[in-house]
């Protein structure tokens, strides 16, 4: 039996599942035997399964958090993870520690090794993590999805009391989840299972009818919201403050179901200041005031230029960026919402990832974007740490880190 001691050693186990070549298999089929084989551990929690483009991470820390300050022991999953791989496995919104993540990552990759199954490094975590859900006993389980829904390695879960939140649409991953948007809503709403209840914002009419048609398909109680009420918090940006009302609306639904309690303003209040990582997180580092965000389309890229400028709507800001290989469709407009912000950008490159390989679009070919969208100043330097040091080093009030979460592992243990 194989024995993991460290961060290091379950990274280089892990790496073993973690294809070279793009995603190219988009299928149940292996989730499916792999959970057969586990007992189906999903089936034994109650689950709240987040879909969607935008703030599903978001949205999924606030629904974790309303369940962890009412009271409630809670286990949840979100990728991909920011530092390390341990936040995949989160109880009551606490990473397991290091040698207790490597304790039971051990017995668990013995368990797959012995059952002769192959998976991927997404589906090997999310089976983890259900399976280490079910053995710490969790009242609740907050899945986010990791790619589309219907055919997500997230999506075995047939229990009817299932609660689904759909978040924002818009058009990401267009290469595997299609083209348009009612494709894309299509491939979302396919967390949708008999007689689960669904929340989800109104949104374009395309959008809005298939999640109507699916939810009717399946027999599924549907509360859809018509616009966000806005918090007492105004530190919360306007995008988070949407987030949080959606997830707080189907933790209403599921605590007044499961229990008939509503939740308290006090459990609101503290599930509030939950600190969401690389979500418009600040951080102040060598007397430089830094804005570190994962977006990494031009939907999300909007909602953080808007929530930027709302909060510093006088400061000089200056942009460090690199984007993911596949978001090419959306960089345009991603830079063009980032140029708003201000007139000089450094542009720099990663080549890492996780549930596969993950490249960027080269420096090169970004600064042609970035001339294009009327940038004034572009500083290319291919070296992250280096990009980051001249960031550092800018004369502007803020520092904004954008474009992929690959970046932000550069540099985020740095920093926080």
């Amino acid at each position: 039996m194989r024995t993991i001691k460290n961060f290091k050693q379950a990274r280089k186990a892990l790496s073993q599942f973690i294809s070279p070549y793009p995603t190219v298999r988009y299928s149940l089929e292996r989730m499916i035997e792999l959970m057969n084989y586990l007992g189906n551990p999903q089936d034994k929690l109650r689950v709240i399964h987040v879909a969607g483009t935008s703030g599903k991470t978001s949205t999924s820390y606030y629904a974790a958090s309303l369940l962890k300050e009412a009271g409630y022991k809670v286990g949840l999953t979100i990728s991909p993870h920011v530092d390390e791989v341990n936040e995949r496995a989160q109880i009551n919104l606490m990473a397991l520690p290091e040698k207790e993540y490597c304790k039971e990552l051990s017995q668990f990759l013995n368990i797959v090794k012995v059952s002769g199954l192959h998976a991927s490094y997404f589906e090997v975590l999310m089976a983890f993590a259900y399976w280490l859900f079910v053995k710490n006993k969790v009242d609740y389980a907050v899945i986010e999805v990791g790619l589309g829904g219907l055919l997500d390695g997230t999506n075995v879960i047939e229990r009817s009391d299932k609660v689904c939140i759909i978040t924002d649409i818009s058009l990401d991953h267009v290469e595997i989840l299609g083209d348009t948007l009612d494709k894309i809503a299509f491939q979302k709403a396919g967390i949708i299972k008999n007689r689960n209840a669904v929340f989800s914002y109104r949104q374009a009419k395309m959008i809005t009818d298939v999640i109507v048609n699916k939810c009717r398909d399946m027999g599924a109680d549907l509360h859809l919201i018509e616009s966000a009420s806005q918090t007492d918090d105004h530190s919360l940006s306007l995008f988070q403050q949407r987030n949080f009302y959606l997830a707080s609306q189907a933790i209403s639904y599921v605590l007044m179901r499961d229990y008939g309690k509503t939740i308290a303003k006090s459990v609101e209040d503290r599930a509030l200041a939950i600190n969401i990582p690389a979500r418009m997180e600040m951080a102040m580092y060598h007397n430089k005031q830094l804005i570190l965000d994962g977006s990494h389309n031009d939907q999300k890229i909007g909602a953080l230029v808007d929530a930027i400028k709302n909060k510093f709507p006088s400061s000089s800001i200056t942009i460090l960026v690199s984007f993911g290989a596949n978001k090419q469709s959306s960089v345009q407009a991603s830079l063009r919402l980032l140029r708003t912000l201000g007139s000089k950008i450094i542009i720099t490159r990663f080549d890492k990832g996780q549930d596969d390989v993950r490249a960027s679009i080269e420096p090169e070919e970004l600064a042609v974007y970035a001339k294009e969208v009327g940038f004034k100043t572009i500083i290319v330097e291919p070296k992250p740490l280096r990009a980051f040091k001249l960031l550092v080093a800018d004369k502007a009030d803020i520092g904004l880190v954008a474009g992929s979460f690959y970046l932000l592992n550069h540099f985020r243990p740095i920093v926080l």
